[in-house]
């Protein structure tokens, strides 16, 4: 698998530019953003992130666990939420050996889709102090370790970085980072 699937550095970085955009769009003006009303419209400036960088894209190994297990991972309003503990993901990153774990919806676990939050050096100063998320792609087999791209430059904060009444999966204590993911998603300035 290419890191970038194909794609030119220009041109990932130019469809990275319009997902950006796309999403300021929806932050700004769809009745089912999470932005309270008095940030929506022309109050809205957009969101703001790291520029691209291609050493936050990875390849990582994906180890699928023998036997899967649902965990219960704690949210910001206190609740919990069920997710299925799927596998772990092995990867070097700014020269660092780094492992996070991946999950899936307890309720979905063919998806092809893991869900990965993590925190790690920046949380709570440029980034999100609750943590971010990843999601990545998963279409090798469910019960062989294999190969996945792993694209900080797509992390992004769960929406209760923007609005309190939303409840939000927060990362477990083994994915913290002891390394800055200067990618992605920075911390909205007018955080609540």
């Amino acid at each position: 698998m290419h890191p970038l699937d194909g794609l030119t550095p220009e041109q990932y970085i130019f469809q990275l530019s319009r997902v950006r955009r796309l999403k300021d769009e929806f932050f700004a003006t769809a009745p089912e953003s999470p932005m309270p009303d008095d940030l929506q419209g022309d109050a809205f400036a957009g969101l703001r992130y790291y520029p691209p960088d291609l050493a936050y894209r990875v390849e990582a190994d994906l180890v699928p666990f023998d036997a899967p297990e649902v965990v219960m991972l704690g949210t910001t309003q206190g609740d919990i939420r069920p997710q299925l503990r799927f596998g772990e993901l092995r990867f070097t990153l700014i020269g660092q050996d780094a492992r996070l774990l991946a999950f899936k919806d307890a309720t979905d676990p063919t998806a092809e889709e893991l869900f990965v939050p993590f925190r790690d050096t920046t949380s709570g100063g440029e980034a999100y102090g609750a943590g971010r998320y990843i999601e990545v792609e998963d279409p090798g087999s469910p019960d062989e370790p294999h190969k996945v791209v792993v694209d900080f430059n797509s992390a992004y904060n769960p929406w209760c970085a923007y609005n309190i009444a939303y409840s939000c999966v927060l990362p477990p204590a083994e994915n913290t980072l002891a390394l800055p993911i200067m990618a992605g998603e920075l911390i909205f300035p007018h955080e609540h």
